[in-house]
C-alpha cells in the first residue's frame, strides 16, 4: 500500500537527477572504452614493436557528443519533475534575495562599491547580484574539492553554509554537481588538442573521474550520509 504523497514532498536526489546520473554512467563507460582503444593495442603489441597504431575515434566522438547528451539529460529530468523544479526555482529566488541582502550590507559597511568606483584604473567591484551568484559558485567549487578528499568535511561545509538561510543544501550540491560535470566536459575538450594518444587517453580517464564525482554529488542527500 502506497501512502498519499505530501504536496511538499520532494523526490530523492538520485531520482530527481536520474537521467543525468544515467547519462554520466554511460559517459564513464564511453571514456573507459575510448582509453582502451589506446592502451589495449599497446598492451597487445610485442614488446619490441614501436609505433603501435591506436584509434582516437571514440575519444573524439565522445568529446563532441557529451555536452549535448548532458544538456538533454538535465532537460529530461526537469520535464519528469515539474513540481520539484517549481519548488527549486522558488527556493532559489528566496536564497538569492538573502545573499543579495547580505552582499548589499557588506558593501555598505565597507564602502567597497563607492571607493572603487571613485578610483580610476581599478577593476569595478561585482554588483550585488553578481556577488550573490559568485558566492554560490565558489561554495559549489569548495564543496566539490572537499567531496573528493573528505566527504565529512564537505557535509560540514554545506551545513555551515545553510545555517544562515542564504543557501539550501540541495542548491549547493546541485552547484557542485554542475562544476564536476563541467570539469568532465572540459577534460574531453582538452583531449582534442592532444597530439600524444596516451595523453588523450588520460584526458578521457580524467573526465571519467569528474563524472564519477558528479554522480556521487547528484545522488547525495545529506540525511543519507550523516
Amino acid at each position: 500500500m502506497t501512502a498519499a504523497p505530501d504536496h511538499l514532498a520532494l523526490p530523492a536526489r538520485r531520482r530527481r537527477h536520474a537521467r543525468l546520473i544515467s547519462t554520466l554512467t554511460t559517459l564513464i563507460g564511453g571514456c573507459a572504452d575510448a582509453a582502451g582503444d589506446v592502451y589495449g593495442p599497446i598492451a597487445a603489441a610485442p614488446p619490441e614493436q614501436s609505433g603501435v597504431p591506436v584509434s582516437l575515434e571514440k575519444s573524439l566522438q565522445l568529446s563532441l557528443s557529451a555536452p549535448l547528451l548532458l544538456d538533454q539529460a538535465v532537460q529530461q529530468d526537469a520535464a519528469r519533475w515539474p513540481s520539484a523544479v517549481l519548488h527549486e526555482q522558488a527556493t532559489a529566488r528566496r536564497t538569492f534575495a538573502a545573499r543579495c541582502a547580505l552582499a548589499s550590507a557588506e558593501q555598505a559597511l565597507h564602502g567597497t562599491e563607492q571607493d572603487q568606483r571613485s578610483t580610476p584604473g581599478t577593476v569595478p567591484p561585482p554588483t550585488v547580484p553578481q556577488s550573490a551568484a559568485l558566492d554560490l559558485a565558489e561554495l559549489g567549487e569548495a564543496v566539490l574539492t572537499h567531496w573528493a578528499a573528505d566527504r565529512e568535511e564537505a557535509v560540514a561545509l554545506v551545513e555551515r553554509a545553510v545555517a544562515g538561510g542564504e543557501y539550501t543544501a540541495h542548491e549547493i550540491l546541485d552547484e557542485a554537481t554542475d562544476v564536476a560535470v563541467l570539469a568532465g566536459v572540459l577534460a574531453l575538450h582538452d583531449m582534442r588538442g592532444q597530439t600524444d594518444p596516451s595523453a588523450a587517453a588520460e584526458c578521457c580517464l580524467l573526465a571519467a573521474r569528474h563524472y564519477a564525482l558528479a554522480i556521487s554529488l547528484a545522488s547525495a542527500d545529506l540525511d543519507d550520509i550523516r
